[in-house]
């Protein structure tokens, strides 16, 4: 896991969720939370980097020994 987190801060729900998907789409980022005013003064969202996985050996995962 990454220790990587974008975090976004805007004034309005709108504002908040127009950036949050502006820094998924160029960090190539996926949304970790949706924007909330439940932190206190303004909008606070976050996003983490794509996790990608490699690909297993087969469908049952990596023989046994």
């Amino acid at each position: 896991m990454s220790d990587v987190v974008y975090m976004v801060r805007a004034r309005t729900e709108a504002a908040c969720k127009r950036e949050l998907a502006r820094i998924c789409e160029r960090m190539d980022a996926e949304v970790a939370t949706d924007p909330t005013d439940a932190a206190g003064r303004h909008w606070v969202a976050r996003a983490v980097p794509r996790m990608t996985k490699a690909p297993a050996e087969d469908d049952r995962g990596p023989a046994a020994p």
